[in-house]
């Protein structure tokens, strides 16, 4: 990809609008992301895993608040996309709309949908668009943390003859949803591509896969074999759907919207 560094500004309409698309659905899957993981804080299998996860819930809000803070320069005002929007607008990844309902599926979210962002964040940051080259590097440095937690749980559960169903059947769930998110190749994807912001869907898809390939398969799961859901959104850049109702309340902070402070 080019080394000259743009901003929203300079970019023609269609690409600017797939751009903000690309920034949305990176930003509203790490909220989500943070809040899944907060749901186990205090329901992990030990105090040191549910410390990681309050840790890991922490850095997802985070990146998340340097990404809505990107749209500023599409005359996006964060604290509205971050406080007002309902359910249906929200572009977060599709294995993220309901609870994780057990430990395993915590699991299989950190490698198979956590690692999908950061596949993308990775793409993201190689492009054009300046403040991604400045604000994801950061990003990524404390994904390392998330991805090396999650092998080493993915790792852990495979080897349990009590858990490995469980992690398989979390994993499979979430993989065809998650392919066809990170392999998004509709015209937005495409422009955004040739606009060299990101790398193309399938070169995406292929790093995704090589990431996950050796972890997933030993829960017995072969990603190549894996088609990815056909049914998408190209409004959102994601599946049909939408979160549950009671994830978009918290993250909105409805309940303590009279207390919020900027």
């Amino acid at each position: 990809m080019s080394e000259a560094r743009i901003q929203a500004g300079d970019l023609d309409e269609s690409t600017r609008a797939a751009l903000q698309r690309l920034i949305l659905t990176l930003a509203d899957t790490k909220r989500l992301m943070g809040l899944r993981y907060s749901d186990w804080v205090l329901g992990a299998p030990s105090i040191e895993t549910g410390i990681a996860a309050s840790s890991m819930s922490q850095d997802e809000w985070g990146h998340a608040r340097l990404l809505y803070a990107m749209l500023k320069g599409f005359g996006v005002t964060p604290s509205v996309i971050e406080h007002e929007r309902p359910a249906a607008a929200y572009a977060s990844m599709d294995p993220l709309d309901g609870a994780f309902p057990d430990w395993a599926a915590v699991v299989a979210g950190m490698v198979v949908v956590d690692g999908a962002a950061t596949t993308a964040l990775e793409a993201f940051s190689r492009g054009r668009f300046a403040p991604a080259a400045s604000r994801v590097p950061k990003m990524l440095a404390e994904e390392e943390f998330h991805a090396s937690l999650g092998a080493a749980w993915y790792r852990r559960l495979a080897g349990a003859p009590e858990a490995v169903e469980r992690l398989r059947a979390a994993t499979e769930v979430m993989l065809p949803a998650t392919l066809a998110w990170v392999g998004a190749s509709d015209a937005a994807a495409a422009a955004l591509a040739d606009g060299g912001l990101t790398a193309a869907g399938p070169e995406i898809l292929a790093a995704y896969r090589d990431r996950v390939r050796k972890l997933v398969a030993m829960a017995g799961v072969d990603v190549d074999a894996v088609a990815p859901a056909a049914t998408w959104d190209p409004a959102r850049g994601r599946g049909p759907g939408a979160p549950e109702e009671e994830v978009v309340e918290r993250a909105r902070g409805d309940r303590n919207r009279a207390l919020l402070v900027e």
